[in-house]
């Protein structure tokens, strides 16, 4: 192991390493996964001069701490939390030179559920794929982190554009999720296409990578049975037997049995991310995706 390595103090609740992901792999039972929140990644990224498909570190709801042994300039986004360096205030949204052995501290969320750590030089841990994402579904990827994991770092790039601070959106108060109906909303009586795409559910706490779970009324099927497994995407609005929603995110698995009502638009993926339980959820019906 040489200096260009992280040393995780506190893991967190759940944190992973992830980047772009693997899509392509489907026909493989592969989920593409990477980061839930790929915007608020590609920021991080972008302001420690990372190129756009270096690894990060997503953390959940408590945050993480690393030591690293050399000095690397690192930068924390998505949900807002509290940033220290040595017990010291730090900047969330900016780079922040962090030297060598000093204990840099990703606090809690404020708001929203998931922040990102960026590091110079990125996390270099061994592809698989293509991808140095952690999979919760397939257990591909490397393993979430625990306290004492030592994870490689890459060497930083040169001659990219860095960024001192960028504007990110908060993480929403309202999660609206813009949706095209089908491919099986034929199985769902119009009275519960209605309820779908007019009345308000709530995210679930049993929300993870995997999906987002949703809590209110339930949608009644018209017609009984079961469909043979088929294709999921990521996006997908599958109800299960008990008839609440559950949107795919990016572990999803890649088949399912369960109707697909709806698909929503991947660019308002990245808000479910960050949509804590008991957020507010409105699925609005339209055309094209």
């Amino acid at each position: 192991m040489t200096d260009r390595a992280l040393s995780v103090v506190r893991a967190g609740a759940l944190t992973t390493v992830q980047d772009l992901g693997r899509p392509g792999h489907a026909h493989l039972g592969v989920p593409r996964s990477g980061a839930l929140d790929r915007p608020a990644a590609a920021l991080v990224n972008r302001l420690v001069g990372n190129p756009p498909d270096a690894a990060v570190l997503e953390t959940t709801l408590t945050g993480c701490a690393v030591r690293p042994r050399s000095a690397l300039t690192a930068a924390v986004g998505g949900a807002p939390c509290r940033v220290t360096v040595d017990g010291r205030p730090a900047a969330w949204g900016a780079p922040v030179p962090v030297p060598a052995g000093a204990l840099l501290d990703v606090g809690p969320a404020v708001a929203g559920v998931r922040s990102y750590l960026a590091v110079s030089g990125g996390v270099a841990a061994e592809p698989v794929l293509g991808s140095r994402s952690t999979d919760l579904l397939s257990g591909l990827g490397p393993a979430p982190l625990t306290d004492g994991t030592v994870l490689p770092l890459g060497t930083p790039a040169a001659g990219l554009a860095c960024v001192d601070v960028a504007p990110q959106p908060a993480p929403p108060a309202e999660l609206v999720l813009r949706v095209t109906l089908g491919p099986r909303a034929d199985w769902f009586t119009p009275e519960s296409l209605r309820t779908f795409t007019s009345r308000p559910y709530r995210v679930s706490a049993a929300s993870n990578r995997i999906g987002l779970r949703t809590e209110g009324a339930a949608l009644e099927r018209a017609r009984a049975g079961e469909l043979p497994s088929e294709g999921m995407v990521l996006g997908a609005v599958q109800v299960p037997p008990d008839g609440r929603p559950v949107v795919f995110l990016a572990d999803h698995p890649t088949t399912g049995g369960y109707p697909v009502i709806a698909v929503v638009r991947t660019a308002d993926l990245p808000a479910a991310a960050q949509a804590l339980p008991g957020t507010p959820v409105r699925f609005v019906a339209v055309r094209r995706l």
